[in-house]
């Protein structure tokens, strides 16, 4: 079946949209484990000093 080109044009600018928007999140999501990796860290060791604190005593 034919598409006539504003309904092909319209199609295409949907599916770069789209894309656009997935792209978006992923990098979103890649930030969020950056950040969520550093508290982690840091707590981990908040944990530790505090560990060693204790057994010091």
């Amino acid at each position: 079946m034919k598409r006539s080109r504003t309904e092909v044009g319209r199609w295409r600018m949907l599916r770069q949209a789209s894309r656009r928007k997935s792209r978006w999140l992923e990098g979103q999501s890649r930030r969020n484990i950056r950040i969520h990796s550093i508290r982690k860290c840091l707590l981990n060791q908040h944990r530790n000093v505090l560990l060693f604190a204790i057994y010091d005593l």
